[in-house]
């Protein structure tokens, strides 16, 4: 589970009810792990029986400004530590886009900002994560749209400490994705999936996501590759929702536990 899944519970809270609904795993939104710091959070979920999956979420490297960018880099390194505290294995990034400038050159920038940070990474032992997201974010979310970019990048950094995180969300529309998924796990780059649904009509671009099978992506098709290709990870349930933020959570749990147990069988 992400914790901005069940965003109006504080951690303690989530803590407590994903322990009680059999979770294995959590992500960490930085905003979560603020009211106990991220060393506590940490020990809190170990202490329920579960492990910190990743940390979420660095990046938004590229800038016109180079002082913006340098900030980038000195804000990435704060997540790192961050990370590092609560045990997280990887930081997950949103890499960023700057509409000011073409893809291109917000591209170059992404890569260039991860490579001065995987030393810094290493040194952590805490894995630089590139998510791929959907292309109506390449306006300022995310200059890197396709796994086949994601791949492309960690490839071409070709360290550990660099991976990919799948989210069916940001690309269960690519018609590569099946090749992509492969070739992600046969260099070792698949690092995280995520997974909910896409919503029809959807009715907010970020904050309209749906449970697993409410919606339009071929998850059962997704997961089988994912399985195909060998990743044993999580499956990361990590839902935008303010349809679902509004409701009592232990009732979204609920829903949460049903929707996933439906998913896994099937």
């Amino acid at each position: 589970m992400h914790t901005i899944t069940t965003k109006p519970w504080k951690l303690s809270e989530a803590v407590e009810n994903y322990a009680q609904h059999g979770i294995g795993g959590v992500s960490v939104w930085q905003d979560s792990a603020q009211q106990l710091g991220a060393r506590k959070s940490g020990d809190l979920i170990r202490k329920n029986g579960m492990e910190v999956v990743s940390y979420v979420r660095g990046g938004f490297f590229p800038h016109s400004s180079k002082a913006k960018r340098d900030k980038a880099i000195e804000d990435n390194k704060k997540m790192i530590d961050e990370a590092a505290e609560l045990g997280a294995p990887m930081l997950v990034l949103v890499c960023g886009a700057e509409p000011a400038q073409d893809l291109e050159e917000s591209r170059k920038q992404i890569q260039g900002g991860i490579e001065s940070l995987v030393n810094y990474a290493t040194q952590n032992k805490v894995q630089l994560t590139i998510e791929p997201l959907h292309p109506m974010y390449a306006d300022t979310r995310s200059a890197i749209n396709s796994l086949e970019q994601a791949n492309c990048m960690a490839e071409a950094i070709d360290s550990k400490w660099v991976g990919v995180a799948v989210d069916v969300y940001h690309l269960w529309w690519d018609p590569n994705l099946e090749k992509e998924i492969y070739r992600c796990q046969e260099h070792g780059n698949f690092s995280a999936f995520h997974i909910c649904d896409w919503n029809v009509p959807t009715t907010d671009l970020l904050l309209d996501r749906g449970l697993m099978g409410e919606g339009c992506i071929k998850l059962q098709q997704i997961k089988n590759w994912v399985a195909k290709s060998g990743f044993n990870g999580f499956h990361e349930v990590e839902i935008f929702s303010e349809k679902f933020w509004k409701l009592d959570q232990n009732e979204f749990m609920d829903k949460i536990v049903k929707s996933y147990s439906n998913y896994w069988e099937s």
